[in-house]
């Protein structure tokens, strides 16, 4: 009896050293994703709330996350080259990012904000002379460098200004082209963004349940799997997305500046874009769906482009982040959002999309703005307003549209 008591006893010691076992295993690997999954549904909520608040509560908010993400890479410069005691390179860094700043936020007020500056004398001064002021500044920011310039540091210093040069490019830069999406309308800002989410989460779903074949060996943890199934569930979610956008004026009308209230205002009528039209389905398909015809907006056929760029290249941001990351033996830009790593590490892909989307839009969407163009002419002098009238006049009688004996 003794005997079998003690194999009892040995058994369920056993048994609740597996039960353990296999509860911290669970535990362990289900963790990280409870941490995602909760910032992740915390930050889309804080998303909705801005979207809320308005346009320039966004551009706050890309001012702020550029702003971030510089801090978080120059921060990595100076561990990684140990530049703490270059003289003047912390304060020539920051001062870059403001030159630079004040440079594509002058350029923004002067294309869009004209009515308000030609009301403001002193305004009117730093818009004319805009583009010479910011070179004055970044070239006194360069002159600094060149003095701060100790013989011993030589090469790590230009290493730093080379550095932060690179650092201005990916970040200020591509904000900026974030903000003139928005300008177009937020569904432009919206849309690619979101598909951007998307797609790295529903790759880290995919990849998490189904993952079993390597995608890239930059990033050991994305799959094909994880890939495809981002990808198709990127496209889908864009398409559907943008269908309840397209319906709202809030989101599809070009964001500008009323100079009356003195706020930003979406109110247009929509354009031929996100107005609902009919198509004919491929034959092909008819036979699957059953339907002859669809009515959609012709944004959502743009939407599947922006979706496959958000799942297909989109990625290679976070793959480029990565092979960075591994070069300098870090394991995320910066420890801001647990479980997440730094700002840069949630918006390595979305400065890529930027670029596209802006790209996308001056080459395929873009026309010709008879709204900026009306606030450019009223800006002119009389005789130069006066003109303009003349020859747009001649124009028009030309053309047969106005008639000559017609008196303006």
């Amino acid at each position: 009896m003794p005997v079998f008591s003690l194999a009892a006893e040995v058994m369920k010691w056993n048994l609740y050293s597996f039960i353990t076992s296999c509860f911290l295993f669970l535990f362990y690997r289900w963790k990280n994703w409870w941490i995602r999954g909760i910032l992740s549904l915390a930050m889309i909520s804080g998303f909705f709330l801005i979207i809320y608040l308005g346009s320039f509560m966004l551009m706050l908010l890309v001012l702020s996350i550029q702003v971030k993400c510089y801090h978080e890479i120059i921060t990595i410069g100076y561990r990684v080259y140990h530049s703490y005691d270059l003289p003047w390179f912390r304060s020539l860094s920051w001062y870059f990012l403001l030159c630079v700043n004040y440079f594509f936020y002058g350029e923004t007020v002067a294309d869009y904000f004209a009515t308000f500056v030609q009301r403001r004398e002193q305004l009117q001064f730093l818009i004319r002379y805009h583009r010479f002021i910011s070179f004055a500044l970044y070239l006194a920011g360069f002159c600094m460098f060149v003095l701060s310039l100790v013989k011993k540091h030589y090469r790590l210093q230009f290493y730093m200004f080379a550095w932060t040069h690179v650092t201005l490019l990916i970040t200020v830069t591509q904000s900026h082209l974030v903000i003139q999406n928005l300008f177009e309308g937020m569904i432009w800002f919206l849309v690619p963004i979101s598909s951007v989410i998307c797609n790295d989460i529903t790759a880290y779903i995919f990849g998490f349940f189904f993952g079993r074949t390597p995608l890239i060996k930059l990033s050991p943890k994305k799959t094909w799997e994880g890939f495809i199934g981002g990808f198709f569930s990127t496209v889908v979610f864009g398409f559907i997305f943008s269908y309840f956008l397209a319906q709202h004026q809030y989101f599809v009308c070009p964001v500008e500046y009323n100079s009356e209230t003195n706020r930003f205002v979406t109110e247009c009528e929509p354009s031929e874009l996100f107005q609902m039209k009919k198509y004919s389905v491929p034959p092909l398909l008819q036979a699957v769906l059953g339907w002859e015809t669809v009515n959609m907006y012709p944004f959502q056929m743009h939407s599947f482009a922006l979706s496959t760029f958000a799942s297909l290249i989109g990625p290679f941001g976070g793959f480029f982040a990565s092979g960075f990351k591994r070069a300098f033996k870090i394991k995320d830009f910066a420890d801001t959002i647990p479980g997440h790593g730094g700002i840069m590490d949630r918006f390595d892909c979305q400065y890529l999309m930027a670029t596209f989307v802006h790209v996308y839009i001056t080459s395929f969407i873009r026309g010709p703005n008879p709204s900026k163009l009306l606030k450019q002419l009223l800006i002119l002098q009389p005789e130069q307003q006066l003109s303009v009238y003349k020859t747009l006049k001649s124009h028009l009688v030309e053309k047969g549209i106005l008639q000559p004996s017609l008196r303006g």
